[in-house]
């Protein structure tokens, strides 16, 4: 099956792999830290300001695939601290509507660049 790769000015790699993947009906998106595609750098702020932040990158990466929130199937949340958990949700329910996609939300150690949030989701562009 080709793949094709999906990319955005608005959000950069900082390693080696693709920010997006198109493969069949399904876009793969890689993890998505609050990272500022102008700057380099992570937004300043809690929390809530570090989800919006992955949120515009992930809305930038579903417009490049032609697709929105509302393809999404499902997300994987990574967060460095759930006692930050209610927070993070309020943020990811402004974007992610009903029928919301399947979800799994784990803590980690860490996470690239000191984020304290990161968010990957697969989305299905079949039946447009």
């Amino acid at each position: 099956m080709p793949k094709t790769e999906i990319t955005s000015a608005a959000a950069k790699a900082i390693g080696p792999y693709s920010l997006g993947i198109g493969a069949g009906d399904y876009v793969f998106l890689s993890g998505q830290i609050p990272l500022d595609g102008k700057t380099g750098k992570l937004v300043e702020g809690g929390i809530e300001a570090q989800t919006e932040q992955v949120f515009r990158n992930i809305k930038a990466l579903l417009d490049a695939a032609g697709l929105g929130y509302q393809h999404v199937v499902k997300a994987t949340v990574f967060m460095t601290d759930l006692k930050e958990f209610q927070a993070m949700n309020a943020i990811y329910q402004k974007h992610v509507t009903a029928p919301f996609p399947a979800r799994s939300t784990v803590q980690v150690a860490g996470l690239p660049m000191g984020a304290r949030v990161e968010i990957e989701m697969i989305a299905w562009r079949g039946a447009r």
